[in-house]
């Protein structure tokens, strides 16, 4: 596969029916649907709450028949998925940001003349930077529109969370390189 160029679905937040987070203590014993990553599983252990993976098709009717109390989820995926159905609070807790890249096959790609790989690679960074930009208006727009399905929303000081997590950090720092820490801490500092 041939990356084009990164998109993104928006930073994932967290839902649930308990009360809103603001602390990592509120996620205590919280039974969070989470996607089958070993980082994901380990970062909300960590934080105190209880973690198991589930297929996406059927988070809805868990959280509707309370097997789950929670889960995480971009704001677009909230708000299409109609969790607002099932869930009370969404906690802007920005813990992952979701990528997604625009791919075609390397097969494809090579059939491309070097004229016709220019013009697709320029038209996918376009569009990265469009998408971008997009995706985070849209999550402004979707607050008042999870708001307005009858579910509260609040901020979330971040810098709890992280500090309780960097056990985690640390444990996949080799996985990831420096080079990728170095850019994670950065963010985190806010540089």
């Amino acid at each position: 596969m041939k990356i084009l160029s990164w998109w993104e679905n928006g930073f994932r937040h967290v839902t649930n029916n308990r009360g809103p987070i603001t602390s990592p203590e509120d996620l205590a014993g919280l039974k969070i649907r989470v996607t089958p990553d070993k980082m994901r599983l380990d970062t909300f252990t960590a934080l105190g709450a209880s973690p198991a993976p589930l297929s996406f098709g059927e988070l809805y009717s868990a959280l509707q028949q309370g097997v789950f109390d929670a889960q995480e989820n971009p704001l677009a995926i909230i708000y299409s998925s109609s969790f607002s159905e099932v869930q009370d609070y969404v906690s802007l807790t920005g813990h992952v940001w979701a990528p997604a890249c625009l791919t075609m096959s390397n097969f494809s790609w090579n059939q491309l003349s070097a004229d016709d790989q220019t013009a697709v690679q320029q038209s996918a960074d376009v569009w990265r930077d469009k998408q971008r930009a997009m995706t985070q208006q849209d999550d402004a727009e979707l607050v008042a529109k999870l708001e307005a399905a009858g579910m509260k929303v609040n901020e979330v000081d971040t810098a709890p969370f992280n500090a309780q997590v960097q056990g985690v950090w640390a444990e996949y720092a080799d996985v990831f390189g420096p080079e990728l820490m170095g850019l994670v801490e950065q963010y985190r500092k806010g540089e």
